[in-house]
């Protein structure tokens, strides 16, 4: 694979958390793409893996096995230099918990101008201008000599965007960004999102656990039990309409897909076994006149159920 292709490429990733007396497997294989210039969801519940799958993107924590390529660097291989180099550079972060995010003592304008003390070639003028704009592109760039204490938790957030753009990164990786906003300042900050992507090409992942989401982005990436289960992609119909995707609610025109792994399996969600009312492990497949796969409950008398 070109693995410069893509901004992400998950190949069979896992991750196994240890303790004394407790191994959990967060991820299980998960296989996941992701182009260059994308608005993308991840969704699921919560213990489903996407904060760990957000995690190791990001460089804070590593897979235990599979393959993980981000701006074609393998993660695996990097020394922590090399790291901090990934997390400074590359890749920029947006938390729910804004305390994460930002010092509540410097303004907004100081907090976004910390990333870029890293970068010793640039001049502070420019550091300066650079950070003021990004404020104006957030929405904020009026509160930007405001202490945090000063503004709203909506406000804040815009900041910690901004912040998270200083060293024009090619990939936002957005935590629950929504999650502690009014659905207002929600929207509001995925129209942001949308017009950093155009402004910036700037590709951004959003993990959540709030569907409505998939009603403003043309691809959402269902995990379950730590493997990716099924994809939510806008229409090709939506897309001649000139549907924008952040525009307004365009479920309708999303059509979900399950997604194989390499060895052909698939998860079927919870929901749809029990209306098809599969009770034990066994599901009925069989392949009708028109090339479509089927889908069934057993016989009762098959699976040794009550008559």
């Amino acid at each position: 694979m070109d693995y410069d292709k893509y901004a992400i490429v998950c190949e069979n990733l896992v991750k196994i958390y240890k303790t004394k007396d407790l191994e959990v497997l967060a991820l299980q294989g998960l296989e996941l793409l992701v182009e260059w210039g994308e608005v993308m969801a991840i969704i699921g519940n919560s213990g489903s893996g996407k904060s760990t799958l957000l995690n190791m993107i990001g460089g804070l924590d590593k897979p235990s096995a599979g393959k993980l390529f981000v701006d074609g660097k393998d993660l695996f291989k990097m020394n922590e230099k090399e790291l901090t180099t990934y997390k400074t550079a590359t890749v920029g972060f947006v938390w729910q918990n804004n305390a994460r995010n930002l010092i509540p003592y410097l303004t907004a304008w100081e907090n976004v101008m910390i990333p870029m003390q890293f970068n010793k070639d640039q001049k502070i003028k420019d550091k300066k201008i650079r950070a003021k704009e990004l404020l104006e592109l957030t929405g904020i760039g009026h509160r930007a000599n405001n202490k945090l204490r000063q503004l709203s938790g909506g406000e804040q957030q815009r900041v910690a965007i901004a912040l998270a753009l200083a060293n024009h990164p090619k990939l936002l990786l957005a935590d629950e960004p929504t999650g502690s906003v009014d659905s207002r300042t929600s929207n509001y900050i995925l129209d942001m999102f949308k017009e950093i992507n155009r402004e910036m090409n700037t590709t951004i992942v959003i993990v959540t656990h709030d569907r409505e989401i998939s009603k403003k982005v043309s691809r959402v990436v269902a995990i379950r039990d730590g493997k990716t289960s099924s994809e939510m992609i806008m229409s090709y119909a939506a897309h001649l309409q000139g549907i924008s995707g952040f525009g307004g609610d365009v479920s309708g025109e999303q059509i979900e897909y399950a997604v194989l792994d390499r060895a052909g399996r698939v998860q079927i969600p919870r929901e749809y076994l029990e209306k098809m009312k599969v009770s034990g492990n066994k599901i009925q497949m069989t392949m009708g006149d028109d090339g479509n796969l089927i889908l069934s409950a057993p016989p009762l008398e098959e699976t040794g159920g009550a008559q």
